[in-house]
């Protein structure tokens, strides 16, 4: 995130103008997806922030509808008798929560099976429901799409793997550009003759093939598929990963080269287990492997980065207008969080005018992380007191907040968690403190220890009360109080103060200011 927002003529302090300050930016209605895969078919209902919608139904149904297509030409039997009782439960679904008519998104299987149309009007008969199948470019873009709803400034290759199909995208300037498909879905290489030598032989050509059709080396490949997310979870369970949000995770070369001979040497049922992992998509990672394997040797990335977005969310950003699509998705979510859940909306504004003096030489990117905090610092308030730091860093770590890297979430964390906790000691959270560094822990708890005493003035606002001035080469912390606010200053409140003065290791001064 470059903190553009900040820069925009329409900025709104250092926010950005509101998403919900006018209809045409308002927050999100209830919208439905369904995607009909080749190996899934699911119903995703989106809520909440127009920039950062909110999952408010996820469900599918494993039905392997592209399984044998290779061999046979046709869809499944079983996973179309599958894939027609799931669409129906997921129409009346729609309609029960508001969210139809709902947009429905079929790829390689129904686009290639020579039944295909045939299935699809059987669709349109008996539920009602219109699937849009979408040839291999169609999706290759929408997913790409789907990466920049969550990642604004995305740059790279774009890698969607579905159960019959393997797509490519180019991402150059927040733009989709080249793109193309191949037959390298898991569920097709199950037929694929010749035993390894074959298969080994038939996925080196198609990626050489593919890769050809693009100009750019990529310095991160994105990943976006059910199998590279399977794959992915088995690098966290390998490495002993700390946080096992599959979003924004970030993979190396040598890591994945690595897991992948781990996978290799291991039982896969076994590895399924440690996991969670479904029967239907373990039994596809063996493949998928193979193709990773070959792919990443070939495109050499710097880095590989897991998506949980794809078509569905590709699909939204479709049809969001240029200024939309150019905020951030992290603080529009907080916003809406806070909009929706704080005791105090728009306090989290004044909150941020109160901190910011503490970091006066962050850029955007930590400005952004600050924003974040100061809007969610309120609205995990109904869980009980005793709890409510806990609460706090497991919304932040773990919440679907889109435009966040790992080590952010954990950033996010630590000041919540100190929002409500002066120490951090004996936390059950120790494990994922190690994805901060020093610098970066001290700088949580300041902004955490901040917000613990910003709050104390939320009878009003805080940056009217109080003013705070820091000066790090003497080493100094002042308070200048309002007079209105003085009888505010009591014990606990200055008790919070000292605390947040020995985090930032300076001494303190306090006055009033009389009008």
């Amino acid at each position: 995130m470059d903190g553009s927002a900040d820069n925009r003529p329409d900025a709104w302090d250092p926010f950005g103008r509101p998403l919900f300050g006018g209809p045409e930016a308002r927050a999100l209605s209830r919208v439905g997806v369904v995607d009909i895969g080749s190996n899934s078919v699911r119903l995703v209902v989106f809520d909440g922030a127009a920039r950062s919608p909110a999952y408010f139904f996820n469900e599918k149904l494993m039905c392997g509808l592209g399984a044998g297509l290779g061999e046979t030409g046709r869809l499944s039997p079983e996973g179309k008798r599958r894939a027609l009782g799931a669409l129906k439960r997921f129409a009346l679904l729609g309609e029960a929560m508001g969210a139809a008519p709902l947009t429905v998104v079929a790829t390689a299987a129904m686009r290639d099976a020579e039944d295909g149309p045939e299935f699809r009007r059987q669709i349109e008969r008996e539920t009602g429901l219109k699937p849009w199948v979408i040839d291999g470019a169609e999706e290759a873009r929408l997913s790409a799409q789907g990466v920049l709803l969550g990642w604004p400034g995305a740059e790279g290759i774009v890698c969607d793997i579905g159960g019959s199909s393997m797509e490519l995208a180019e991402l150059r300037g927040g733009r989709v550009g080249k793109r193309g498909t191949s037959p390298l879905g898991p569920l097709k290489l199950r037929d694929v003759p010749g035993g390894q030598k074959g298969l080994a032989r038939f996925i080196a050509d198609e990626i050489e093939t593919l890769a050809s059709g693009l100009d750019c080396t990529p310095g991160r490949l994105y990943l976006v598929g059910g199998s590279w997310r399977a794959i992915a979870r088995l690098d966290i369970e390998r490495r002993g990963y700390p946080l096992t949000v599959l979003h924004e995770y970030r993979m190396t070369r040598k890591s994945l080269a690595a897991t992948i001979e781990w996978i290799e040497a291991n039982d896969i049922e076994a590895l399924r287990l440690r996991t969670g992992t479904s029967v239907e998509r373990m039994s596809l990672v063996p493949l998928a492997v193979q193709v990773l394997k070959r792919l990443v040797a070939h495109l050499k990335p710097r880095e590989i980065a897991v998506s949980s977005y794809g078509i569905r969310e590709g699909l939204l950003y479709e049809q969001m207008p240029a200024d939309l699509r150019a905020r951030d998705p992290l603080v529009e979510a907080c916003r809406f969080a806070e909009a929706s859940s704080a005791r105090f909306p728009g306090f989290g504004k004044r909150l941020y005018n109160f901190v910011l003096p503490l970091f006066g030489a962050a850029g955007p990117e930590k400005r952004r992380l600050i924003k974040a905090a100061c809007l969610l610092h309120d609205t995990t308030w109904r869980a009980h007191p005793d709890y409510r730091h806990e609460v706090c860093f497991d919304t932040a770590t773990q919440a679907n907040l889109g435009g966040l890297e790992h080590w952010e979430r954990v950033f996010l964390g630590v000041s919540l968690l100190h929002r409500y906790k002066n120490s951090r000691a004996g936390s059950r959270f120790e494990p994922l403190f190690a994805l901060l560094d020093p610098e970066q822990m001290r700088q949580a708890e300041v902004l955490g220890k901040a917000m613990r005493f910003g709050a104390m003035f939320s009878s009003d606002a805080p940056d009217a009360l109080a003013e705070l001035r820091h000066f790090p080469k003497k080493k100094r912390l002042e308070l200048i109080l309002d007079a209105r606010a003085e009888a505010l200053f009591g014990e606990v409140a200055e008790a919070r103060f000292l605390s947040l003065a020995k985090a930032l290791g300076v001494e303190t001064g306090v006055r009033v200011r009389r009008h």
